[in-house]
């Protein structure tokens, strides 16, 4: 019986050679007993239920078996061997040479396989050994793979396979990946819990017992499951089961999961609502620890936070008659269904919200709510603000709110000149009423005011303006109308694009014409030229005098000259104001953004140098930590009080020549001397305050020209002449200061007993003293302030008690000023003869008093912050020994207190200069809010310009997280809808070159900001390259069919233009249907296996 062929049988493990044998030999005659044995499955099958015995000894087989080293040697086969192999070798030699005698083997598989290449997994069982194996080299070091372009190759061997990547070098993760970002942002997964001991071995009379080793347990090793017999006629079978269910209760609570802190928080928080769910505090902070724990930047968070947000407030207004009349409930539940509900459902939630709880701060942000919308342009945006002052006739605080913000919408749509006609009208109705028109009503008075402007005679803030009043007074002449302004040359910037150069054009328009044109002016614009149809709507009646100053200071603010804190101060919940959204519009130019984001630290400065090949670091290199982002309470700081030094060198000025640049000043000083209401004290002391800081941001000359030429009219003026004193120092002139105050306050001392602002000018006259390092001059002048002279601790010690009488005496919480200037005169007295603590103990003691202000209060955060800089003088200034953490701790304190107040950021940005830990300064820089309250405008700009202005060469390092702290201010329902933000967020990206994340903000922006000329226009000009034509004409056509303005047409600025063949390709993204359809025919055509 001839023998089988090997192609009948399938390949197994047996036809590979051993790796120790040798050359290919012969097989020994198989152990047909051991065969037998192993081709019964059911013996193996027994085998299997064998005892452990005979499982070991199997084991063991095996076990020796794998690790036997070589065979059982064969000599007597050694020649048969060597004749195999040479019949072997003569076939392969015919087969090479194609002899066709030689019968083929194609139909045969062969009957082993050389494998020289070693196995990384040699330790299986019937595994190749290293040790047998040749030496060899792998082509290009084991980085090419057959098949793969040569670009690819191998960057990285492991256990598990290889990692094939473009190029040499294996990218390894950073902090910039999707992986790494979303390792970052994901919620912790474990918990590090305390223990409830506070040793680990109880204490015994002292003493630590430890045990030697592991406690043995007497009870039996197997579980129990049998029930303890209870003698029945025992009285204790009841207490015993109660014990039982108490034991089971403990070990639950052992068992169960311990509850994380939001966990525990949030049931605080139902506790609380439980016992008092009218408490709106409460139910804020639910819904805000409840977002907590849903980041903004996550995948869906929209939509979950919207979702959450919803249910919980929906809750709130339901649990208590009360809560639906809470502003802040419901401005926080319609923000949420925004981005939900219908549109019906959501226009029934505002008219209720209007009509139930009818608040000045509902019916603003109703008005935004019509802005985004977007829907009328315009017109419609004229309709509603009629619709908002009519609701608001009994507030003028409110009306004048509602004004600023219609000002504000129209200068962004391109309606400058109208805006601009607003505020003069108003103030010739407040500040130019003939004496005729007194007491007339208010249609009366427009009625006469409408004659006046169709005259076209100068308005206030026109050059050669003398008012409504003037004109009346003169017998109504007819004016000649001067011309207002002419026509601009158009500047030819060179540019052969003429997007760009539209742009330019459009944005070069808005900020030379300003004011309105008149009949006679050469524009064929029909919009420069304003009827008093236009803005009679918006015009109200002003009669107090704070509503009157509170106007001033708004045009003021609309020309450019932001105000610390006033924008908060017009609500009746100034800390919960957004305001500031479109209100701190003066950090949008083109000046205020190259201080916040400044070109020249995009450049990396080397960080050290090498010495004696040793490297040493630099010194860090910075700016001023007074930058240009400044807010704080209104009126807590002095418009001409900075910090100074003993040379009469000041910084952290109320305004500077940064906040100046880029205005008007000739018309601001026109607006400075037109809207003067003629008082000697009160507020138009603050009024020509803030014009002489104008003057003084400009030329200290000019301001104390200015400041005598108040004086000359107001010499009785205690405020004034503080005003002239500071503007002294300013100028670096003590002696002149020095001056004024002993002529004003020792001379006329009885007439002054009860003056405003008197205690005030002591307190000056006093710090300048102490700056300049004369201490005992500064008592003396403390004593003169209580009628005492003379020296030594008895009469300090009466002075003192002097101080502390005259603080006692005020009881008007309107002059918290002149009580503060008692409060840091008492102060100062303690630092010189006692110390810096002493004088903190002062303040403290007027801080937590009974009689202290109220937390929260402008009198509260401006005491804060007299102690702040009378340490920081101390320590910093005066260069006195003293603890850093002294004014590191409060300033801190004051920083959690008060975190929108730049001024105390300022100075704890010096105090942590030149430390080691950053840890509190980048603490600022997170997004946890402090005490579950959003993030201001003021906090976020600051913050920015802290990551990039304030270190230099920080740029690249710090870029990454200004991208997500920008990221997080565009999506926070605090700051959203704020086109400052968004303006800023797209020159951040403009200025990282990154085009296509600059051109994604720049449609984000537009949807939520649809009425904004500028947010357009950033596409035709700086981003120009990231948009093609098509896109930039779609651009104009919706900005035409909003209602923005366009001084020129773009169809005119296009006719004859050809675009260039590569724009007319557009974007790689931007294809038409014939490209889409081709691309995807060639994409079809080149997959693979198709």
């Amino acid at each position: 019986m001839s023998a089988p062929s090997f192609s009948s049988f399938p390949p197994s493990f047996s036809s590979f050679p051993d790796p120790d044998a040798g050359p290919s030999r012969a097989g020994s005659p198989p152990d047909t007993k051991g065969d037998g044995r192993k081709s019964h499955p059911k013996v193996k099958e027994h085998k299997d239920k064998e005892s452990s015995k005979s499982k070991r000894h199997e084991r063991e087989k095996v076990s020796s078996h794998r690790h036997k080293s070589k065979p059982e040697r064969q000599p007597d086969h050694s020649w048969d061997l060597e004749y195999d192999e040479r019949i072997k070798e003569g076939e392969d030699s015919r087969r090479k040479r194609g002899d066709p005698s030689q019968p083929s083997r194609a139909s045969s598989p062969p009957l082993y396989f050389t494998d020289k290449k070693g196995d990384a997994l040699n330790v299986t069982y019937g595994g190749l050994h290293t040790g047998s194996i040749p030496k060899y080299h792998v082509v290009a070091r084991g980085r090419q793979i057959l098949g793969l372009p040569r670009g690819w190759t191998v960057v990285h061997w492991s256990g598990k396979g290889v990692e094939v990547g473009a190029g040499t070098r294996r990218k390894m993760p950073s902090l910039t990946d999707s992986r790494s970002r979303k390792l970052l942002q994901s919620a912790p997964t474990r918990r590090l819990l305390a223990s409830d001991q506070k040793y680990k071995y109880d204490e015994v009379e002292g003493f630590l017992r430890i045990r030697s080793g592991k406690a043995r347990s007497e009870d039996e090793t197997y579980r129990s499951i049998t029930r303890r017999s209870v003698n029945p006629d025992s009285d204790s079978s009841g207490s015993s089961e109660s014990e039982r269910e108490d034991d089971l209760t403990s070990d639950d609570e052992a068992d169960a999961t311990p509850l994380t802190a939001l966990q525990i928080k949030l049931k605080e928080l139902e506790q609380q609502i439980s016992a008092d769910p009218s408490n709106v505090h409460t139910w804020l902070s639910l819904l805000w620890y409840s977002l907590s724990n849903v980041p903004i930047t996550s995948k869906n968070a929209n939509r979950a936070r919207t979702d959450i947000a919803v249910s919980v407030l929906a809750r709130a207004l339901s649990a208590h008659p009360k809560n639906r009349n809470s502003t802040p409930l419901r401005l926080k539940y319609i923000k949420a269904g925004e981005e939900v509900w219908h549109e019906s459902k959501l226009r029934s939630e505002w008219e209720n919200a209007l009509q139930e709880v009818n608040d000045v701060d509902v019916w603003i942000a109703w008005f935004d709510w019509r802005l985004r919308k977007g829907e009328r342009g315009i017109e419609g945006m004229m309709q509603d603000a009629s619709r908002v002052l009519n609701s608001l006739q009994h507030d003028e605080v409110g009306q004048l709110r509602v004004i600023w913000r219609v000002a504000v919408a129209l200068r962004d749509a391109g309606y400058v000149e109208r805006a601009a006609a607003v505020f003069q009208a108003q103030a010739e109705l407040t500040f130019e009423v003939p004496q005729s028109m007194y007491g007339l009503p208010l249609e009366h008075q427009l009625d006469a005011l409408e004659e006046f402007w169709e005259s076209e005679a100068p308005r206030l803030g026109e050059p050669g303006a003398q008012g409504w009043a003037s004109w009346i007074a003169s017998g109504r002449p007819d004016c000649a109308p001067a011309n207002s302004r002419s026509r601009a040359p158009s500047v030819d910037s060179g540019d052969t694009d003429p997007y760009r150069r539209w742009s330019a054009e459009e944005l070069r328009s808005d900020k030379d014409n300003f004011l309105p044109s008149r009949s006679v002016d050469d524009v064929d614009d029909p919009y420069a030229t304003i009827l008093f149809s236009d803005i009679r709507p918006l015009l109200c009646n002003l009669t107090s005098q704070k509503t009157k100053h509170a106007f001033r200071l708004i045009w003021i603010s609309f020309l450019g000259l932001h105000i610390p804190g006033f924008a908060a101060s017009l609500s009746p919940r100034p800390s919960g104001s957004m305001d500031d959204r479109w209100a701190y519009d003066a950090f949008a130019n083109e000046h205020k953004l190259n201080a916040i984001l400044p070109r020249d630290n995009k450049r990396h400065l080397i960080t050290a140098d090498s010495f004696a090949g040793v490297l040493v670091g630099r010194e860090r290199a910075y700016s001023s930590e007074f930058g240009p982002v400044k807010n704080w309470g209104y009126d807590i700081i002095d418009p001409l009080d900075s910090l100074l030094d003993s040379n009469g060198r000041g910084k952290g000025a109320f305004w500077d020549q940064q906040d100046v640049a880029g205005v008007d000043s000739e018309l601001i000083r026109r607006v400075f001397k037109a809207c003067r209401l003629g008082g000697v004290d009160g507020k138009d002391a603050e009024w020509d305050a803030l014009a002489l800081a104008f003057e003084a941001a400009q030329s200290i000359k000019s301001a104390l020209k200015l400041s005598k030429s108040y004086l000359s009219m107001a010499k009785d003026s205690l405020a004034h002449w503080a005003n002239h004193a500071r503007l002294e120092r300013l100028r670096g002139r003590p002696a002149a200061a020095r001056t004024v105050y002993s002529n004003v306050l020792i001379a006329a001392m009885p007439a002054n007993a009860r003056r405003p602002a008197l205690h005030c000018l002591w307190w000056d006259w006093a710090q300048m003293e102490w700056l300049a390092g004369d201490t005992d001059a500064t008592l003396q002048v403390i004593l003169k302030s209580v009628d005492m002279q003379g020296s030594g601790g008895i009469v300090v010690l009466r002075c003192k008690r002097a101080l502390e009488d005259k603080i006692k005496s005020i009881k008007d919480p309107q002059l918290w000023k002149e009580k503060q200037a008692l409060i840091c005169l008492r102060a100062l007295a303690d630092l010189l003869t006692s110390g810096p603590l002493a004088a903190l103990t002062v303040f403290d003691e007027y801080l937590l008093g009974l009689e202290a202000p109220s937390p929260g209060s402008h009198a509260h955060e401006s005491l804060n912050i007299a102690s702040l800089v009378m340490l920081y003088h101390y320590g910093y200034t005066l260069r006195n020994p003293m603890a850093p953490g002294l004014l590191r701790d409060r300033v801190h304190s004051v920083v959690d207190h008060y975190p929108g107040n730049t001024f105390g950021i300022r100075l704890l940005l010096e105090v942590e200069k030149g430390q080691s830990v950053w840890g509190r300064v980048r603490s600022l820089l997170s997004e946890e809010t402090h005490k579950g309250k959003d993030k201001d405008m003021a906090r976020r700009l600051m913050e920015i310009w802290i990551s990039l202005g304030w270190e230099k060469g920080k740029w690249e390092e710090e870029k990454e997280r200004i991208r997500n702290a920008l990221g997080f201010a565009v999506e926070s329902d605090r700051t959203r809808g704020s086109a400052i933000l968004w303006r800023i967020a797209i020159e951040f990206e403009f200025r990282n070159e990154d085009w296509q994340r600059a051109r994604n903000l720049v449609f984000r922006a537009i949807g939520e900001c649809p009425l904004v000329k500028e947010l357009y226009l950033l596409a035709f000009g700086p981003l120009r390259r990231a948009f093609s034509p098509q896109e930039l004409n779609g651009f104009a056509e919706t900005m035409a069919e909003r209602g923005i303005r366009m001084r020129k047409g773009l169809d005119e600025v296009l006719e004859g233009w050809v675009a260039p063949a590569r724009e007319m390709r557009g974007r790689g993204d931007d294809y038409g249907d014939e490209e889409i359809e081709h691309r995807a025919d060639e994409l079809r055509r080149l997959m693979p296996y198709h």
